[in-house]
This record gives structure tokens, sequence and C-alpha cells, in this order.
């Protein structure tokens, strides 16, 4: 058997990459209070729900500092697709987007807006594997920041820090039923920009909760994480 054609080149990491990575390399202090922190809050809207066949139609972003949701800050990007739409379409109406973000402008774009904040999702994990997958194209193989997922908080703060998920019913921890019990109107859903922008106003609310449980700097915050 040639085992040739299972091998890839590693993609050589470009000097965006190399700079991003150097300014990451210093760690944020695990006592700094959560007044104190920068968040990066993203989500994504995609072809679909498998990120090694699926892409990225829309990426939106809003930061959060000294505990407010930075308006001003708020970005949504189309990058370039090899998927038109896919089978996501009838909910996020994403069907050939004019002008698209080149490829390298898009990871360019996302590494000098996230910069070393922390990086906040509801249901993160999604998200930060197929933003790898592009990401990975330069030569980053995974973004270095401290990562929250908003859902696994919420779980944590309601049931405690050794929840069993196997008896919670995680559909009662959808962004849209967490919003409803946080008493956030939910306008502009299924968009990558109206998701990021929830998902910052339940941070916050969540953020409130962790004080109130004696949660109050980003080594208590991440714990378990």
């Amino acid at each position: 058997m040639s085992w040739w054609k299972f091998w890839k080149a590693k993609p050589a990491q470009r000097d965006f990459v190399s700079e991003f990575l150097r300014a990451n390399e210093e760690a944020i202090a695990g006592a700094r209070a959560l007044e104190q922190l920068r968040f990066t809050v993203l989500d994504t809207e995609t072809s679909g729900l498998d990120p090694r066949k699926d892409s990225i139609l829309s990426f939106g972003a809003v930061k959060v500092s000294g505990m407010k949701i930075q308006v001003s800050s708020a970005v949504e990007w189309y990058p370039e697709s090899p998927n038109n739409g896919g089978k996501t379409a009838p909910i996020h109406g994403l069907v050939g987007i004019p002008n698209p973000i080149a490829a390298e402008d898009f990871a360019k774009q996302v590494l000098a807006y996230v910069g070393n904040s922390i990086i906040v999702g509801h249901h993160i994990g999604f998200d930060l594997e197929i933003l790898g997958k592009q990401l990975g194209f330069f030569g980053l193989e995974r973004l270095p920041n401290p990562v929250l997922d908003t859902l696994s908080l919420a779980i944590r703060l309601e049931h405690g820090p050794h929840a069993d998920r196997s008896r919670i019913h995680l559909e009662s921890y959808s962004l849209d039923s967490l919003c409803a019990r946080y008493g956030i109107e939910t306008e502009d859903r299924h968009t990558a920009a109206g998701d990021a922008f929830l998902t910052a106003q339940l941070l916050l609310k969540l953020l409130k909760k962790c004080r109130q449980k004696g949660i109050l700097n980003l080594k208590d915050l991440l714990k378990n994480y």
C-alpha cells in the first residue's frame, strides 16, 4: 500500500499567525477579577453541522469588558465558502452572499479581533472546531485563548460544579431556553451577530450569578473547564 496519499503536508505558519501567538504567550492572571476581564463573544452560522465537510457562512462577535457589552465593537463578517447555504439555509437564509471576504483576510480579521481576550460562546466547541479548520490552512492548530461556554457555565451555576449531564434535560439549556429563563428578548435570532449579542447578554447574567456564588476571578470562573 502506498501511504503518500494519506499524508498531507502541514500548512506553513503565516506571519500574522506567528504574531498572534506571540501576543498570547503571556497567560491572563488567574487572580484577575471578573470586572477586569475582556471577553470576545462569538457565533458562527455554517453550511451544516459537520466541521469536516461544512464551512463558515457568517461570523458574528461582540466584546464585553468592565461587565458591559461594547455595542460599537460588534461585527458580522461573511467569508468565502465552498458551500452555498447548505442544509441550514432555511434557518439562517445565507445564500449567495455578495463580495465575501477572502479566506486569508477573514483569518487575519478574526485573530486581530480576538486578540488575547477570553473567547465565549454558547456550545462553543462546535464554533471553535469549524473556526480551527479554517484557521488551520494558515498554520494555526488551535486558538490559545481561554474559553468559556455559557451552556456549561449555566449548568454549573444551576446544578453545581460536578453536575451529571446525563441527568439534565439539555434542551432546557439551549440559547432560547436560557434567554427565556433569564429575561432576555430573543430578537435577531439565527444570525451570527444576533446570536453573539444574545450570548453576551446571557454571559452578563451568568457573571452576576457567579459573583453571588463567590466566583470572583478568572481562576474560579474557568475551574472545571
